[in-house]
C-alpha cells in the first residue's frame, strides 16, 4: 500500500482560519499606521516650510490647520499637541500620542507614535 501524501481537510481549515485572522487583525491596525505616516510627512513638509520655519507657533497652527482639514488621516492630532524645537537653523516638528484599536469584545490593542520631522 502508498502512504497517501498532503493536506488533510482539516489541517486546511486551521491554516485559512489562522491567516484569516491574522488578515483581519492587519487591517485593523493598517489605519492607525497610515495616520502615523501621513502626519510624520505632513511634519517634514512643514518644517521645510519657510513661513512656518521662520515664525512661530501661530504660523505653524494655521499651515497645521490647513492640513487638518484636507487630510481625514491627520484628526488625531490637535494643533496644541504638537511640540516645536528648534536646533540650530532646523525646526523640529514631534509629538506623542496613542491610539486604541478594538480588537474583539473587551480586547484592545494601544499603540503609541512619536512622529517627528527630524531625519532619522
Amino acid at each position: 500500500m502508498k502512504k497517501q501524501r498532503g493536506v488533510s481537510l482539516g489541517g486546511l481549515l486551521v491554516v485559512v482560519v489562522t491567516l484569516v485572522v491574522c488578515v483581519l487583525f492587519g487591517f485593523k491596525i493598517l489605519q492607525p499606521y497610515k495616520q502615523f505616516y501621513t502626519i510624520q510627512n505632513i511634519f517634514k513638509t512643514l518644517a521645510v516650510n519657510p513661513e512656518v520655519k521662520d515664525g512661530g507657533r501661530r504660523e505653524f497652527v494655521a499651515a497645521w490647520s490647513k492640513y487638518a482639514t484636507t487630510e481625514r488621516d491627520v484628526n488625531v492630532l490637535g494643533g496644541d499637541e504638537i511640540e516645536l524645537t528648534k536646533e540650530g537653523n532646523e525646526l523640529i516638528i514631534s509629538a506623542s500620542y496613542s491610539v486604541r484599536v478594538p480588537l474583539v469584545k473587551n480586547i484592545s490593542l494601544m499603540i503609541d507614535f512619536a512622529p517627528s520631522s527630524a531625519a532619522k
